[in-house]
């Protein structure tokens, strides 16, 4: 068992619907010693690659792609869900659809911060169904830019979007696979893997 498998045992909180509460540590109040340890995982799985950007969006994943962005010496673009009135100029623009909040977004991204030669590991702190994966996919293909890789904090493993995502190609990296969750006694079981990656 890894440490943020570890950590979800001990503070996550099991709810009816396949939901995991990871609110105290990781994506409302946010631990950066624990965010610091996944950055240097993510830096270790993602040896040897090419990455020069790290993109992911508003706003649970900041916090985690700001603090895995030190450990490659890269910046952070996010996706906005809305358009303000300070961007500027053209803009990629991808929908997604949140498991979380059941509604639909359009992300944006300016043009002036992802091009043919970004070399994109993407960051997120959850992934369900992968929408929101596929639409940070989306924006580095209209920009002309590489996925590296994708690094995921917490994948249901119960759901689709990694079995989608890993179908399509990509080199994608859960830190923790949740299999099953039974909100009646707050277990969790997490995917067994090689301990050798």
């Amino acid at each position: 068992m890894n440490f943020l498998e570890e950590r979800i045992l001990k503070d996550g909180v099991v709810k009816e619907g396949n939901v995991l509460k990871v609110d105290s540590f990781l994506n409302h109040q946010m631990d950066i010693e624990l965010f610091d340890q996944m950055g240097e995982e993510f830096k270790r799985r993602f040896e040897g690659k090419n990455i020069n950007k790290i993109l992911t969006i508003e706003a649970s994943g900041i916090g985690i792609a700001c603090v895995v962005a030190r450990h490659f010496g890269v910046p952070v673009v996010f996706a906005k869900k809305s358009k303000s009135i300070n961007i500027d100029g053209d803009m990629y623009i991808a929908e997604v659809e949140s498991f979380t909040h059941k509604t639909k977004n359009q992300v944006i991204v300016s043009k002036k911060f992802l091009n043919e030669d970004d070399h994109v590991l993407l960051i997120d702190d959850f992934l369900a169904n992968g929408c929101a994966l596929q639409g940070m996919i989306s924006i580095v293909e209209q920009a002309g830019g590489t996925v590296e890789g994708i690094g995921i904090a917490i994948e249901k493993g119960f759901q689709i979007g990694g079995q989608v995502i890993r179908n399509l190609g990509y080199h994608l990296e859960s830190l923790a696979i949740v299999d099953g969750m039974n909100a009646e006694d707050g277990s969790v079981e997490f995917r067994v893997y090689d301990e050798d990656k």
